[in-house]
């Protein structure tokens, strides 16, 4: 089954805890620290897999992590970095931030391999803690934290042109007429229940790609039918064609589809509404009227647009030579580059986030200083060895604690309390 949506889990792995050991051999009896460094986590890293177009194997298979780095070992020996996950989507796929919606990485253009979750960085075995007052260091740092969040992998295909319009006005048979595409086609509404992509070629050697959307029905910008699932698919699209049944086979008005069709787009976005358009009025094999006057009709219905109108048969071909080179003509005057989604969302950043902290003043004028990160943090350090203090003032400092304190109006001599540690404050 074509799947072009699908929500998962990914973790980052864990950086590995630092060893705490201490030399021991013969005939040195005052062996010093010798804990190795942990190793790093893996990433969780999205990849461009030209071979494949859907999301297929990401709608059964719901959590993916990497591996965790490996605790250091004695002997100042490193613990193994945790292997990468290589995710490997479709070209076009935007990976969101499932909570916000926000954009993280549009795997378009230049961005065929975007790392999205950074591994934690392994911990410092206690070799690195020696210090001449502290020659046996009994702490270790440990690793950092993995990172777990959902995303939501959305395909959104690159395509030149999209084909736009009802079920059953003949956009399969258009797209096989002009490109290389080989589409399903039968008489019946939805034939089509993917975007299909064609490469259309040109004379003088350039070609563009059209896409050939399922069919809109009323309804749709809201979830209703089919439709609805693939107007994202023509996000990208420089050009709209925008087919109805201009002989009204099965007794549809043009205009009214024209109407009814573009009120879909703007209720899904308006900058898709705003998209350029050309009309192509099809299956005037069948039409016994006036070709000419029926074009004129549908452009005085729509004064403000100045749409170009095309009258044709994607059945047996006429108008469609003439259809073919205005598209070409109209992407000739719009930019090349591809349309890639801006990023709006850091993940490592927003976990960087969550490790934050808290300052209040309490009731005894304590100030109470609290978060997941200085917890951790005093879980490892030596306060009473030189080094460890000095570790302790710089995170202090780095984390912007110290400024916060002065912020609040702290001074000297003033009683700061962090969980089960209190000291006195002095600048």
């Amino acid at each position: 089954m074509f799947a072009d949506h699908a929500k998962i889990i990914i973790k980052s792995g864990k950086g590995g805890d630092g060893h705490v050991s201490f030399r021991r051999e013969k005939y040195v009896p005052n062996g010093g620290p010798d804990g190795g460094d942990g190793g790093r986590g893996g990433d969780v890293i999205f990849e461009v897999d030209k071979g494949i177009n859907h999301l297929s194997d990401y709608r059964h298979h719901r959590k993916f992590a990497a591996t965790d780095g490996e605790e250091g070992k004695k002997k100042r020996m490193h613990g193994k970095d945790g292997e990468d996950l290589i995710l490997k989507v479709p070209e076009g796929t935007v990976i969101k931030d499932a909570a916000s919606g926000k954009v993280i990485a549009d795997m378009s253009g230049d961005n065929a391999r975007v790392t999205v979750l950074e591994g934690g960085k392994g911990g410092l075995g206690n070799q690195h803690f020696a210090t001449s007052r502290m020659q046996a260091p009994k702490y270790a740092q440990p690793g950092g934290e993995s990172v777990e969040i959902e995303v939501e992998l959305e395909l959104k295909v690159l395509a030149d042109v999209g084909l736009v319009g009802f079920p059953n006005v003949g956009k399969s048979t258009l797209l096989s007429r002009l490109s290389n595409a080989k589409p399903e086609i039968a008489n019946y509404h939805f034939t089509t229940l993917h975007p299909i992509l064609g490469v259309v070629d040109l004379d003088d050697g350039k070609s563009f790609v059209m896409a050939d959307i399922p069919g809109l029905i009323e309804g749709a910008s809201e979830g209703v039918g089919l439709g609805h699932e693939f107007l994202r698919h023509i996000e990208r699209t420089k050009l709209l064609v925008h087919l109805v049944d201009g002989a009204s086979v099965e007794g549809r008005d043009p205009i009214t589809d024209i109407r009814a069709i573009n009120a879909e787009l703007v209720q899904y976005s308006e900058v898709l509404a705003e998209k350029p358009q050309i009309i192509v009025l099809n299956k005037m094999d069948a039409y016994t009227d006036n070709a000419d006057e029926l074009i004129a009709r549908v452009k005085s219905a729509f004064p403000d647009k100045d749409y170009e109108v095309f009258a044709v048969s994607a059945v047996s071909g006429d108008g469609i030579r003439n259809l073919l080179f205005t598209i070409a003509e109209r992407l000739e005057d719009m930019e090349e580059a591809p349309i890639v989604y801006e990023a709006e969302f850091d993940p490592m950043n927003a976990a960087r986030g969550q490790l934050s902290y808290t300052v209040e003043k309490n009731k005894d004028g304590e100030y109470v200083v609290e978060g997941p990160k200085i917890d951790k943090m005093l879980g490892y350090t030596n306060l009473e060895s030189e080094k460890g203090f000095l570790f302790f003032q710089k995170f202090l400092k780095e984390q912007g604690i110290l400024e916060k304190l002065e912020e609040m109006g702290i001074e000297d001599g003033d009683t700061v309390r962090m969980y089960g540690l209190v000291f006195d404050y002095y600048k």
